[in-house]
């Protein structure tokens, strides 16, 4: 068994501080310690107002199910050490804490064995008491969600589904019920909505490897060129195991599985239309790759003659911090009154830290031009000065650029080069085409700090927008409308101008070992005698003198000083001007 990397004191002492934690940072709850009960404050006022209802199972699924504790969800939840149910006792504690006598209690419960003979005997046990003390039977109702379809085979006939598991359609089905009993319904009614919510939503997970828990480590490992469909949230295994797809696969293939299942094929034999997605984050799956598998399972459900009302993506029930992600679909009624009144409970706030409300606001029809670039007519144009100086500055690019990146391997991120190559090619490639307004200095200059932009990423990428920006101001603003009215001094000029706007945006400045130190001498050393050699081998000396620079800024900060070793954005580009002077020479 591998070994993880936990922030644990004590394993056995984890869920209780957990649960302290929560509680600390959420001042509308409370904690029986002892019992791991989180419960709402208002507990006593609640219970004589509405339904109270409570859910609760192993931890390590957070926030399920202390998380979803708050007006419009749950009223309470009790957890069990990590990946094992609570004990009977904490459940009847539970139940004793929250029940209402006058309105009931939901018993929301996940299939699983331990969970649900362990919330069976504390109802039980709860209900003795009640006779035991002459009273009539209390008024508690028990629902088990069973929304799994990961361990049924889609092509599989039998009506049973047997060995389904409660996952993350849990979290849906407290959504709705604390919803319905917080709008006053009777235990009838909030039983009812949580028995078609889980009637009716069907989950299905996929994992890139299981979840390490703390104290035991990884139970299991996939390979690097493993990943599992159906893995449970306790990593129990799924029903099949298979070499990584890209998402574009994965996530449709996933849908259609569900879609194609017996239990959804029996509870919807027809066409289902509208639905409620659910997109679960199983713990470990950054919020970049969820948005992706987000977009792709709304766009698979489309495919499949599906449309989704609601779309809630996030981090709802965990396997700890598992790799993976589940999607359930939440099938809303035909008739239009039920599906309305079901989506009002959607649309209803839930005041618990686990439930992102979602906003909704009308509308105003902002359209997509108004964030559009005005448009400005430039004709391309050849010249044959320009296209000669973008060729040579390309080709002295593409000659340096295996030392440019070394440098900035040895020093930086070492993406330096390729990303200099990169926007000199797309400059290069549209000199070429005649893409560029080259008998207009200005525009000329304008359109190819859009190419940079497009082509090149990373701080050297925006710093050369930034400056090419500049440049093309400071030549309007100098009045030179062609190429006939410019001289080198005057262009030294406009550099200088063009610093002064660079010098904006970024505290760079020479002696802080960045291209800065070759730029600036080439602008002052051109605007002062207007010298193109002279310029070029100011530039190349303050390329060099960075060698014994200490950096100021940039990652080469965080990287131990190497002794003679210039900076790759300053050599990168006297790479450029010597392409530039020898072309003008």
């Amino acid at each position: 068994m591998s070994a993880g990397k936990h922030f644990v004191s004590d394993p056995k002492d984890l869920v209780r501080n957990s649960l302290s934690g929560l509680v600390s940072a959420n001042p509308h709850l409370a904690l029986d310690e002892k019992e791991k009960v989180t419960y709402v404050k208002d507990l006593a006022t609640l219970r004589t107002k509405q339904v109270t209802l409570f859910c609760g199972g192993g931890s390590g699924h957070e926030p399920a199910h202390a998380g979803f504790v708050g007006h419009g969800m749950l009223t309470a939840a009790v957890s069990g050490h990590v990946f094992a149910s609570p004990t009977s006792s904490q459940v009847l504690s539970c139940l004793r804490r929250v029940y209402s006598e006058e309105h009931g209690t939901l018993v929301v419960i996940k299939n699983y064995t331990g969970d649900v003979l362990n919330f069976g005997r504390a109802v039980e046990r709860f209900k003795s008491e009640s006779v035991n003390q002459g009273k009539s039977l209390p008024k508690v109702a028990m629902v088990v969600v069973d929304d799994d379809v990961g361990v049924v085979n889609p092509n599989d006939d039998d009506e049973g589904g047997v060995g389904r598991r409660g996952l993350a359609g849990t979290v849906l089905v407290n959504k709705f019920a604390g919803a319905r009993a917080a709008s006053g319904g009777s235990l009838s009614q909030v039983k009812e909505v949580a028995e078609y919510v889980i009637s009716n939503t069907f989950t299905i997970g996929c994992a890139l490897n299981a979840a390490s828990v703390p104290g035991q480590g990884l139970p299991r490992v996939l390979g690097d060129d493993e990943i599992e469909i159906g893995m449970g949230i306790h990593n129990e295994p799924g029903f099949e195991t298979k070499k990584p797809q890209p998402a574009d696969i994965l996530i449709p293939s996933l849908v259609d599985h569900i879609v194609g299942s017996a239990p959804f094929k029996k509870a919807h034999p027809g066409r289902a239309g509208r639905i409620i997605l659910m997109v679960n984050n199983l713990g470990a799956t950054s919020n970049l790759e969820l948005g992706l598998v987000t977009k792709l399972a709304v766009d698979a459900t489309r495919n499949c003659g599906l449309e989704s009302v609601r779309v809630y993506s996030g981090t709802y029930m965990t396997g700890l911090a598992m790799p993976g992600v589940s999607i359930s679909l939440l099938v809303l009624p035909e008739d239009e009154t039920q599906r309305n009144e079901l989506l009002a409970l959607a649309d209803q706030s839930a005041q618990c830290p686990g439930w992102v409300n979602q906003a909704w606001i009308e509308d105003a029809g902002c359209t997509d031009e108004s964030a559009m670039a005005p448009t400005i007519q430039v004709k391309p144009a050849s010249n044959e000065t320009w296209e000669k100086v973008i060729t040579l500055a390309y080709r002295n690019v593409v000659a340096d650029e295996p030392q440019v990146t070394l440098l900035d391997q040895l020093m930086g991120d070492g993406d330096c080069g390729q990303v200099l190559l990169s926007g000199a090619t797309a400059i290069n490639d549209a000199a070429q085409a005649t893409q560029l307004p080259l008998n207009d200095p200005a525009a000329a200059l304008a359109r190819i700090s859009s190419i940079v932009e497009d082509a090149m990423g990373g701080t050297s990428g925006i710093i050369y927008c930034l400056f090419l920006d500049g440049l093309a101001q400071q030549l309007r603003s100098l009045n030179v409308a062609d190429n006939a009215s410019l001289n080198t001094q005057l262009w030294g000029q406009a550099m200088l101008g063009a610093l002064d706007t660079l010098y904006q945006y970024t505290t760079a400045r020479p002696g802080h070992r960045t291209l800065i130190d070759a730029l600036e001498p080439f602008a002052s050393t051109l605007a002062k005698n207007g010298s193109l050699e002279q310029a070029l081998d100011a530039a190349d000396k303050g390329a060099a003198a960075t060698a014994h620079m200490q950096p100021k800024r940039g990652r080469a900060v965080y990287v131990q000083q190497k002794e003679s070793l210039a900076d790759a954005g300053a050599a990168g580009l006297v790479s450029v001007l010597k392409g530039i002077v020898s072309a003008l020479q």
